[in-house]
């Protein structure tokens, strides 16, 4: 068949490669050829304008983290731009998120000190203390002003985010994807991107920059995570910053029934209003589901009463005075939330603080028949991200800083261990580099992002426009699904499986991200969502080949066991100064530098 003839029938061809990508006959021979195709490109890309700010602080993220760092680098007296991917409060998972932790001393029967430690007994060692006495401290004063934003008042949160912003007049850009961050003389400069609704290219000169990009997985279906493709941990990575976390494994799972209808299994979720928790430390949505389909050879289980490692013998374990599980449709049979040893639910009857209520029980899709795999690429959340230096959320890239998500703080270590949890980490950390990220910018004299660097990354950015044929970013992201969401890859891992699946990942790497092409704008941030995924998949499989052990979310069934004498450290990842991706350890308790974390 000549070129002309396998453009014309290009439509078959990648129907036939999506089919084979879906089951996972994955052949890189004949299947590579139907994801290639010319580039049919709609726009010219000398027509795209550019937009040039300067700012004191950078804000990138829309979300809970996003908004306290604009707001608490601006009442720090620094000049903020906050730009964001979506909508503000609408995009990533913040909108999802309807429980949110606040720590009372005046309320709760444990102190901060037993908090942490037995947030440290979950996680079997894996968090990083600071952070997890960080989130009990601060989250009450958060909470309280999302109270006054009008946070609580509805399920929606554009508005109650829209408050601060708009009575500070705090610039906000929406629906520019941020590709670049910029760094020159060693620290951070600015960052670059583009519009998805015009035709612009986005330059911003910064003194320090915030990432709260959220985290990431590979599009799976069935949980609102298909718009976070770990945007900030690959730009951050790719300019020297350490990042860590990959090997962990978020293990929410979707509904039997319609699975990949993110809003029909999750739409309680949506649709109610965010009500506050109390503390309730557990060990939860490790791997044990997974586990389960895996040895009983079937793609659901149930998750009602009783559930858990009882169905089946081996596999994750949970650490002692851990091992009860929650029950999915309710309390315990004795009906009374305070002697659960693990806590209310969201929004539980029995929060004495005066919160929202919700409406009890487990969140939907939590309960009856399951199927994993809908959340595939995440890791457990403030468990991968940018390492962060101190207790000032400050990576290892002056300048440069993170929260929520974005941030590798091991806050929980690498298991659930607090509802809301999460969203209250966001908030906190959030504030707390905002206000960091201000004091860095008092310091430094203005930017210098060069016409010639802004030139050199608008090719970048534009490049796959450019191209007259290519990959498309769907056919890509396809293959890379097909590639890592198995459960005997992702969540059961083994050594041959994960270095089998590492070797599609790197040929990806090598021969489809230099050939990716895009039509339009739309198409433009698909490819480089898909660029960064394969990036992340590549991490995530060596370093879980790296971690020869057991642990929380991370299970391998040719190391079952945790393996306290080699494996007490985290794993950073960092691109070395030949461009190939570099693995260390980082014992727990301490910081990237060797020193001491004291809590």
């Amino acid at each position: 068949m000549n070129t002309k003839d396998l453009q014309n029938n290009i439509s078959r061809r990648r129907f036939l490669g999506t089919a084979a990508a879906g089951t996972g006959a994955i052949m890189l021979g004949a299947s590579a050829l139907s994801g290639w195709a010319k580039n049919l490109t709609k726009l010219g890309t000398t027509d795209l304008l550019k937009r040039e700010y300067e700012t004191d602080v950078l804000v990138i993220g829309g979300g809970m983290a996003g908004l306290f760092a604009a707001v608490k680098a601006h009442d720090s007296g620094a000049n903020v731009v906050l730009v964001s991917k979506g909508r503000l409060g609408s995009s990533g998972q913040t909108p999802f998120a309807k429980g949110i932790f606040a720590y009372d001393a005046t309320q709760e029967e444990m102190s901060i000190d037993e908090f942490t430690a037995q947030v440290s007994a979950s996680a079997i060692g894996s968090n990083n203390p600071v952070y997890t006495r960080q989130v009990a401290a601060h989250s009450l004063a958060r909470v309280k002003e999302l109270r006054e934003w009008g946070f609580f008042e509805s399920p929606l949160y554009n508005k109650s985010f829209t408050n601060p912003i708009k009575k500070r007049n705090i610039p906000l850009i929406e629906r520019v994807t941020i590709t670049h961050l910029i760094k020159e003389n060693g620290q951070i400069v600015g960052a670059a991107g583009f519009s998805a609704d015009e035709q612009k290219v986005h330059c911003f000169k910064a003194k320090s920059v915030i990432l709260c990009t959220g985290a990431g997985g590979f599009k799976p279906n069935g949980f609102p995570i298909c718009d976070l493709t770990h945007d900030g941990t690959i730009m951050a990575y790719e300019i020297g910053a350490l990042v860590t976390g990959k090997e962990w494994n978020d293990g929410h799972g979707g509904s039997a029934i319609n699975p990949a209808a993110c809003y029909d299994g999750w739409h309680g979720m949506f649709d109610r209003k965010c009500g506050t928790t109390g503390i309730g430390i557990r060990h939860d949505l490790g791997v044990d589901m997974n586990y389960q389909a895996y040895v009983s050879g079937g793609g659901k289980v149930s998750m009602g009463p009783g559930a858990g490692n009882t169905t089946v013998k081996g596999g994750p374990q949970k650490p002692e005075g851990f091992d009860r599980q929650r029950r999915p449709d309710g309390p315990p049979e004795d009906g009374d939330n305070k002697n659960r040893p693990d806590g209310p639910p969201p929004g539980g009857k029995n929060r004495k603080d005066g919160g929202p209520d919700g409406d009890g029980g487990a969140p939907p899709g939590m309960g009856g028949n399951m199927v994993g795999g809908s959340s595939a690429g995440m890791s457990i959340h403030k468990s991968e991200g940018l390492v962060p230096i101190n207790d000032k959320c400050e990576s290892t890239i002056p300048g440069l800083y993170a929260a929520g998500d974005a941030l590798g703080s091991y806050m929980a270590g690498a298991i659930y261990t607090q509802i809301g949890s999460s969203l209250a980490g966001s908030a906190v950390q959030g504030a707390i580099a905002g206000e960091a990220a201000a004091a860095y910018s008092k310091q430094i004299e203005s930017p210098i992002f060069s016409e010639a660097r802004q030139q050199q990354v608008r090719e970048e950015i534009l490049a796959p426009l450019k191209r007259e044929a290519g990959y498309s970013p769907a056919w890509v992201t396809q293959t890379l699904q097909g590639i890592m969401i198995p459960n005997f890859v992702l969540y059961i891992k083994k050594e041959n499986m994960l270095r089998a699946a590492l070797a599609y990942v790197e040929e990806l790497r090598d021969t489809h991200i230099p050939h990716l092409r895009a039509a339009d704008m739309h198409e433009l941030r698909l490819a480089h969502e898909t660029r960064n995924m394969i990036i992340s998949a590549e991490m995530k499989l060596k370093a879980s080949i790296m971690r020869t052990e057991s642990r929380c979310s991370h299970y391998r069934l040719d190391y079952p066991k945790i393996d306290h004498e080699n494996w007490q450290a985290w794993i950073n990842i960092y691109k070395g100064d030949d461009g190939n991706m570099q693995f260390e350890k980082q014992a727990f308790g301490t910081w990237p530098d060797g020193s001491a974390i004291n809590a």
